[in-house]
C-alpha cells in the first residue's frame, strides 16, 4: 500500500494529462476535488490487486459527457458518492476499492477523491491505458465484461440507472441520459472483480501518472529538455512541431469533435492536421497518417511541458505532437476493431505510430 498525499496528486495530475492524449476533461477541477478530500479525510491509499480478496467489488466512477461542457457545468460534489450508493444498493454488495476508468483527465482525479470520501482504497488500475471517447472501450470490453449496472448523475442529483447487456449498449444508453442531462455528468460502472481487474485491466495506471509528474518536475527543475524527457519515459516519437493556425470544434451528442491545423515550425512547407472526438485520434502530415488511434497523441508546449487539452487549443500556439504506442492490448485485432481509426470512420487500416514515423520522415 503506498499513501497518496497532496503533492502526489500534483504529480498525478499531471501526468493524468499526458495520458489523456488531449481529452479526458480538465485534470485541475479532479485534482483540486482530491486534495481538497485529503485535507479532510487523510491521504488516499493506493493499493495492488494483490492486496484484495477474490470476493471484493472494486468500482470505477468518473466523468461522461463533453470535456468542454464540463469546464462550464461543474459537478458540485456529491454526484458520484450517489452514483457508487446506487450501485451497491442494485448489486446488494459493499464496494470494496475505487478504480479510474481510463488514464487521462478529470477521470484519473475524480475517482481519487471519490474513494477518499468514502474511506476506501484506490486500486493501481485502469481499462485503457490512456482515454478514449466512449465507455465500451476498455480493455474490459475486449474480454466481454460488462459496464452494467452503469449508474449517471447530474448535478442536481436526477440519477438513472442502466442495465445493459454488454458495454457497447452501456455506452448508448448512457450517452442519451448524459444528453438529456445537459451534455456532461457523473458515472459510476464497471463493476469487477479482483480476477477480472487482473485478467483484463491495465495495471500500474496511477503510479505511472505519478512517475510521470516527478521525472518531468525534475527535468524542470534541472533546466533538462522536456520534450526528449516525455519521450524517453514514454518509449514516444517527435510526430511535428507546429504553429497552431486554425482550430474547428464543436459539442455535439455528449463528445467534443474538431480537428486543428499546424503549420510546421521546423518547416514551413509542411502542414500537420490533427483530428479529435474529445481525444486526439488521427495526426496527418500533408494527409499522410504520422499516429493513430489506439495510439497516443500528446501535444504539449514545447517550452513548459504543459500538455494541452483538446478544448483548450487555441490560435497561435506553438506545441510539439508526440506519438506514444498503445498499450499491447489495444494492438490485437479485437483492440484495433474497438478503437482502431476504421471505428472512427477514418478511411486507413491501423499502422502503428513507429511504422508511421518510419514511412513519412
Amino acid at each position: 500500500m503506498i499513501l497518496l498525499d497532496i503533492k502526489a496528486i500534483e504529480h498525478i495530475c499531471y501526468g493524468a494529462s499526458i495520458l489523456a492524449s488531449g481529452g479526458g476533461g480538465d485534470p485541475h477541477l479532479g485534482k483540486i476535488m482530491a486534495q481538497q478530500a485529503i485535507e479532510k479525510h487523510g491521504p488516499i491509499r493506493l493499493i495492488s490487486i494483490e492486496e484484495l480478496q477474490p470476493d471484493d467489488i472494486l468500482l470505477s466512477t468518473g466523468m461522461i459527457g463533453a470535456p468542454t461542457i464540463m469546464m462550464e457545468k461543474i459537478p458540485n460534489g456529491e454526484e458520484s458518492i450517489l452514483a457508487c450508493r446506487r450501485v451497491e444498493q442494485h448489486l446488494r454488495k459493499s464496494i470494496t476499492a475505487i478504480y479510474p476508468i481510463e488514464a487521462g483527465g478529470i477521470n484519473s482525479l475524480l475517482p481519487l477523491a471519490t474513494a477518499c470520501r468514502l474511506g476506501l482504497p484506490v486500486l493501481d488500475v485502469d481499462g485503457m491505458g490512456r482515454a478514449f471517447p466512449q465507455f465500451h472501450m476498455t480493455t474490459f470490453y475486449l474480454d466481454n465484461i460488462n459496464a452494467s449496472p452503469f449508474i449517471v448523475v447530474d448535478e442536481k442529483l436526477n440519477t438513472v440507472l442502466i442495465d445493459a447487456v454488454d458495454g457497447y449498449q452501456s455506452e448508448i444508453f448512457a450517452r442519451d441520459a448524459t444528453v438529456k442531462m445537459g451534455g456532461a455528468a457523473i458515472f459510476a460502472a464497471y463493476p469487477i472483480s479482483p480476477i477480472q481487474a487482473k485478467k483484463s485491466g491495465i495495471a500500474g495506471t496511477i503510479s505511472l501518472m505519478k512517475n510521470i509528474g516527478e521525472k518531468m518536475q525534475q527535468a524542470i527543475s534541472n533546466k533538462d529538455n522536456l520534450v526528449n524527457t516525455l519521450i524517453n519515459l514514454l518509449q514516444g516519437h517527435v510526430l511535428f512541431r507546429g504553429k497552431l493556425n486554425r482550430v474547428n470544434q464543436r459539442s455535439e451528442g455528449g463528445f467534443t469533435y474538431g480537428h486543428a491545423d499546424f503549420s510546421g515550425l521546423d518547416n514551413k512547407k509542411k502542414n500537420f492536421k490533427v483530428l479529435f472526438q474529445n481525444e486526439y485520434l488521427l495526426a496527418l502530415e500533408n494527409d499522410n497518417p504520422l499516429c493513430m488511434t489506439p495510439d497516443l497523441i500528446i501535444i504539449i508546449d514545447e517550452d513548459s511541458g504543459i500538455p494541452i487539452l483538446a478544448e483548450k487549443l487555441s490560435y497561435g500556439m506553438n506545441v510539439v505532437a508526440i506519438g506514444v504506442p498503445a498499450n499491447n492490448k489495444w494492438r490485437s485485432q479485437r483492440g484495433i476493431e474497438v478503437c482502431g481509426p476504421r471505428y472512427f470512420k477514418y478511411p486507413m487500416d491501423y499502422s502503428p505510430v513507429e511504422d508511421c514515423i518510419k514511412a513519412y520522415k
